[in-house]
């Protein structure tokens, strides 16, 4: 056996597996599976396989999801940088098919970090609607919100917060709610052998208690005839068929949907839940609820090609109009904080929320020093800061872009969501960062970039893969680049000014184009190293 696995661990699941278990331990010698999960907010995947610079084959429980060969280092591509593709474990890509997303749908990944699920999420919903994306760990939300970015999500908030404090805010919202719930992590030995060495400090007993709560208040966000899918990477009935029983017994408006087997789900085990009882001996959860987890599912790494996963799809029977199941932010409960004041709206009807919200979203670029920022100079009032935006989009964009203009700090975002829904909140990003105004001029961001189409842009610079071009800019590189190039729409004279860069029409990011030589603006953070 390749990796090390705690002998506590193999033993447990000898007595769960039985005759199982030998194939179940054998798993262990295969190599891992490496997976590639099409953005279609980019590229169709119909088109992808015309491009694909990779030998792919199709993950049967997820239609945008490929194997890949595990040496072929997919992050070393620009279609990578492109944000054509994520890199995904491929049972990872079962639980965000489950919860059926439909564009338009208010959704709510609530463990999010780092990302690979809320951008599964944003492509099912192609711009239309709300994708609210958690993570409590403050240190997480950074690659999440980079990831939010690189993919090109428009209509994404970035929240680090606890689950009781967005059910607060958020009583009865969320057409679909995804819980990739923290726990014990048995799935993922074979991918990653930190998880088994972590396994015996981590407590089972712990994470049990942590996914109760999170259950508790995902079920108070919920519309009613809503969906839960609750998901873990973990083997055990402590943390699975034991937890979506429980929650059976206390929410009966909650119906359990079978998963389908011919894409390679295993039921439920109901069986391991008759041996769990409380310390007094008593079952902690009805035999009628136990029955009914036979509807969850697993993905076994000995029966399929991917590392362990636990699901289950909890949909609220209806109807719609039901009360909230938690006080709302107005209705605030004896000792809670009532939400602050919401600022007045500029003249123009654009909302400002300078200093409202409870943390304040970093809007600069990734790798921008705090030199680079002190040097910016002063924080532009609110209606220049729209002025030089609209001045700016006049100029250099041909789109109507999603979103209402929301100000923070003297930066400008566009957001799916009006400011008073995120005040008191701890917002990493309130909605697609567009930039921020310096020295008279607005200055685009990043983001604002990457969730552009070459047809949006009044200026276009393609550049090659082939060649090498497309890995200088990336390394941040100044290119000698001839004004023919350059693609100019709706524009007189020279193409001087920014530049949408792109690698065979996918944005990678900006340029500024001035007498033949464009100046590289891809943020030193984001890198090819």
């Amino acid at each position: 056996m390749a990796v090390h696995i705690p002998m506590a661990f193999l033993e447990k699941m000898q007595q769960l597996l039985g005759s199982d278990y030998g194939a179940f331990l054998s798993s262990y010698d295969n190599p891992r599976y490496v997976g590639i999960r099409v953005n279609t907010l980019k590229m169709s995947v119909q088109s992808f396989l015309g491009v694909s610079p990779f030998e792919v084959k199709p993950v049967s429980w997820c239609p945008t999801g490929f194997y890949v060969q595990e040496g072929l280092k997919p992050g070393k591509h620009p279609y990578y940088h492109a944000g054509l593709y994520y890199i995904q474990e491929p049972s990872a890509m079962a639980p965000v098919e489950m919860l059926d997303v439909t564009p338009g749908e208010k959704v709510l990944d609530l463990c999010a970090a780092p990302g690979g699920k809320s951008t599964q999420i944003a492509a099912k919903l192609q711009g239309e609607g709300v994708l609210v994306t958690n993570d409590i760990h403050a240190e997480r939300t950074k690659a999440l919100a980079k990831n939010i970015e690189l993919y090109g999500v428009r209509n994404a908030v970035v929240l680090n917060e606890t689950p009781e404090r967005i059910a607060q805010s958020f009583p009865n919202y969320f057409d679909k709610i995804l819980i990739d719930a923290p726990c014990s992590g048995e799935g993922m030995f074979r991918k990653d052998e930190a998880m088994a060495r972590q396994w015996e400090i981590h407590s089972t007993s712990k994470c049990t208690v942590i996914q109760q709560d999170i259950l508790k208040s995902a079920a108070a966000m919920l519309v009613p005839g809503g969906r839960i899918v609750y998901s873990t990477c973990t083997f055990a009935p402590e943390e699975n068929e034991a937890m979506i029983a429980r929650f059976l017994d206390w929410h009966a408006d909650f119906e359990l949907i079978p998963l389908p087997g011919e894409l390679g789900f295993s039921p439920g085990r109901p069986e391991w839940l008759y041996r769990l009882n409380t310390e007094g001996g008593d079952a902690a959860f009805s035999s009628q609820a136990a029955s009914l987890t036979a509807n969850c599912g697993r993905l076994w790494p000995h029966l399929v090609e991917g590392e362990g996963h636990f699901l289950a799809v909890l949909q609220h029977k209806g109807p719609a109009g039901g009360r909230p199941l938690l006080a709302s932010r107005d209705e605030a409960q004896p000792g809670t904080a009532a939400a602050p004041a919401a600022a007045s709206a500029l003249d123009s009807g654009y909302a400002s929320s300078r200093g409202k919200m409870g943390k304040k979203p970093s809007g600069r670029q990734p790798g921008r020093s705090a030199k680079e920022r002190e040097s910016a100079g002063k924080v532009p009032g609110d209606r220049e800061l729209l002025d030089h935006w609209q001045q700016f989009a006049a100029e250099n964009l041909d789109a109507k872009l999603p979103g209402q203009p929301l100000l923070f700090g003297g930066h400008l975002y566009l957001s799916p969501l009006a400011k008073d829904q995120l005040a008191g909140l701890k917002t990493v990003r309130p909605g697609w960062y567009a930039g921020t105004a310096k020295n008279g001029r607005f200055t685009p961001g990043h983001p604002l970039a990457t969730a552009l189409s070459a047809g949006e842009a009044n200026r276009v610079l393609n550049l090659s893969k082939e060649n090498g071009e497309a890995v200088r800019y990336l390394k941040g590189e100044t290119l000698n680049v001839p004004a023919s190039r350059i693609e100019c729409r709706g524009i007189q004279g020279f193409p001087k000014g920014y530049v949408l860069v792109c690698v065979d029409g996918l944005s990678l990011g900006w340029g500024k184009w001035l007498d033949g030589m464009l100046k590289n603006e891809y943020p030193a953070g984001w890198r090819w190293t």
